[in-house]
């Protein structure tokens, strides 16, 4: 049974309880370190997220995903995730899934949810609950250097369209999605991994391009979005998106009607790592009504975040009322995705002849 959020307490052991249940972990190597095992023991996370360092084959990735889910309680079960979105982001390559600008190009929803459900399967069977997929990014600047053949279209209506087929291919297998990059990355002529992009639109262009996609998804269902660490200008000139409350909770939450999960970006890029305090980060991002934190890499980082989410609730109880009010959002997303998923498909289907027969297919329709 997974544990409610209501009716929270504000004690320093739920204070730093929910701090930790803020934040998705990552780390180096093939399995955890020690060091890393005694943190998560002292301060269980939402989850972790895997990357193709800690990537060996599918049958390390599956003992991986169950010694990670064995480290946090039963009652708030581990969001097991992976940017496995096709083409340049795949973090586990036995099948070659293709860049979404291909489903994009044949631009047949059937095929992009079939797709999505393949690639969830094989997921799925290694463990995974959670894809951070797929882009709803518009692929509006062809100097972009980090989006390109990420995003399905050009279009706006376009990507809608696939955005929600992809998102129903996971669903179908029992995989959460997120969309992803809110409100729009694909603008930006700069990589937010190295430095802090800025998109100079006004209002309008921005609601017409950058966040229909986003939405569309919204009104379809979707239950996880992540931010950009974006400056957007025209509605905050002073923070990225990731920090901004103009743009999490008056454009995302008040305008566009959003209530589920909001994540972060990873936030070790250099786009905001070292750019602003870690306690600004934090502090600005939670009153924006972000809901969970990627750390992807540094332990240290990942320590001094949970103990920085502690302090500044016990500074102010207003961060108490927000930090219950993700946990909130976060039971519902457990209790919708992990309290009894369909069952996972054999191992044997990751990489598959089926699926890299579905890939020809693809890549003979799509390359376009």
């Amino acid at each position: 049974m997974i544990r409610p959020a209501m009716g929270e307490q504000t004690t320093l052991a739920e204070r730093k309880r929910r701090a930790a249940q803020r934040l998705i972990l990552g780390f180096e190597g093939t399995g955890p370190s020690a060091e890393f095992k005694r943190h998560v023991a002292k301060a269980p996370p939402a989850g972790f997220i895997l990357f193709a360092r800690n990537i060996e084959e599918p049958e390390q990735v599956l003992e991986l995903n169950r010694e990670l889910a064995s480290m946090v309680p039963a009652h708030s079960p581990a969001l097991l995730s992976v940017d496995q979105e096709g083409g340049r982001v795949l973090r586990v390559r036995e099948t070659a899934w293709p860049p979404m600008r291909w489903l994009g190009n044949i631009d047949d929803p059937v095929v992009t949810r079939h797709t999505a459900r393949a690639m969830g399967g094989e997921l799925r069977a290694m463990g995974f609950n959670l894809d951070w997929a797929p882009v709803a990014d518009v692929d509006s600047n062809p100097d972009n250097p980090v989006i390109g053949d990420r995003s399905f279209s050009r279009d706006p209506t376009t990507v809608s369209r696939h955005v929600n087929a992809f998102l129903d291919g996971l669903h179908d297998v029992g995989v959460m999605g997120s969309v992803k990059h809110f409100p729009g990355h694909g603008d930006t002529n700069t990589d937010s991994h190295l430095v802090l992009p800025v998109v100079d639109k006004d209002v309008g262009d921005l609601e017409h391009c950058e966040m229909a996609p986003f939405r569309s998804a919204i009104v379809h269902g979707v239950e996880i979005v992540m931010s950009a660490h974006v400056m957007f200008p025209a509605i905050d000139e002073s923070v990225p998106a990731t920090m901004s409350g103009p743009i999490l909770q008056g454009w995302l939450r008040e305008r566009m009607g959003y209530t589920g999960i909001i994540v972060s970006d990873d936030m070790e890029m250099g786009a905001v790592r070292g750019r602003y305090p870690l306690e600004q980060q934090l502090d600005q991002a939670c009153r924006a009504t972000l809901d969970l934190f990627l750390m992807c890499k540094s332990l240290d980082l990942q320590v001094e975040a949970w103990e920085t989410l502690i302090r500044i609730a016990e500074a102010d109880p207003t961060h108490d009322t927000l930090s219950i009010d993700s946990m909130r959002r976060l039971s519902a997303l457990r209790e919708k995705f992990l309290i009894d998923p369909p069952v996972a498909p054999p191992l044997a289907v990751v990489g598959g002849r089926t699926h890299k027969d579905f890939v020809q297919q693809l890549d003979a329709r799509g390359r376009a």
